[in-house]
């Protein structure tokens, strides 16, 4: 800014706009979030002043770093506030951002790959590419602590039965999947975890596991894998968006009690 004008010079809201390279519904905003305060001319219009245009600059170059306007206010108004503290930490989380939205450009990329591969392929073939990405997905998500927990031997098992998997077989495990969370907010509704629809929601449970383990299907293992659905946000959240709060936790009292 040009602070190099005549004191007391002020400006109306267009012509302040025009200077800052803003809009006059933004001046508008940031006096609404008291981080602009005009005065007002006898006419009852909003004129502003030197120190406006000074604290305009400031709220221009803090959004320029992309800091939100309540942080900004919070600097503007708190003398003891930490600028340079407040942007270091503020730089951390960009940071983080980059690093995340790197990888959503990647795992992008990788997808569209994917499919022009997958577009040029004959059927056979195409629904092989789609069961190896399924994999590739599990393995990126869940492969590290899956092979610590169980060990290569069973996943790689695992990994080789689903990729065995017919398209009715693969079709019929997707189905099952959806109608697993159906019947899982039937039971819920039952309130009961030992009644007859959380005893089917049970076997429909068991019958997907074992769509995945096959001969090696183990009850007590069966048991300790849902338990450990308590423990991580990512099973919780799907369990529990799948038939609301609590769907996680009734998951398990219901395979407790019927398998």
């Amino acid at each position: 800014m040009d602070e190099s004008r005549p004191a007391g010079r002020h400006y109306s809201v267009g012509q302040l706009a025009r200077m800052a390279g803003v809009s006059a519904r933004t001046l508008r905003h940031y006096e609404d979030m008291g981080l602009l305060e005009p005065t007002r001319a006898e006419n009852g219009y909003r004129t502003y002043g030197p120190r406006d245009v000074r604290r305009l600059s400031q709220i221009l170059a803090m959004r320029a770093c992309s800091l939100p306007l309540t942080t900004i206010r919070r600097l503007l108004k708190d003398s003891q506030a930490n600028l340079r503290d407040t942007l270091e930490s503020h730089l951390k989380t960009l940071r983080a951002q980059e690093k995340s939205l790197t990888d959503a450009i990647a795992r992008t990329e990788t997808a569209i790959a994917a499919i022009e591969g997958i577009e040029n392929m004959d059927d056979e073939k195409r629904f092989g590419a789609i069961k190896a990405q399924s994999l590739k997905e599990f393995e990126g998500t869940y492969g590290i602590e899956a092979r610590e927990r169980y060990g290569n031997a069973a996943i790689d098992a695992t990994n080789e039965r689903i990729m065995s998997l017919t398209r009715d077989e693969w079709d019929a495990k997707d189905l099952l999947e959806e109608a697993i969370k159906v019947q899982l907010r039937l039971a819920m509704a039952s309130d009961d975890p030992k009644g007859d629809e959380a005893a089917e929601l049970a076997r429909m449970h068991e019958r997907w596991i074992r769509i995945h383990w096959g001969e090696a299907y183990d009850r007590e293992t069966h048991l300790a894998l849902v338990r450990g659905y308590l423990d991580d946000p990512r099973f919780r959240d799907y369990y529990d968006a799948a038939a609301g709060d609590g769907g996680t936790e009734f998951l398990v009292r219901a395979l407790e009690a019927n398998l």
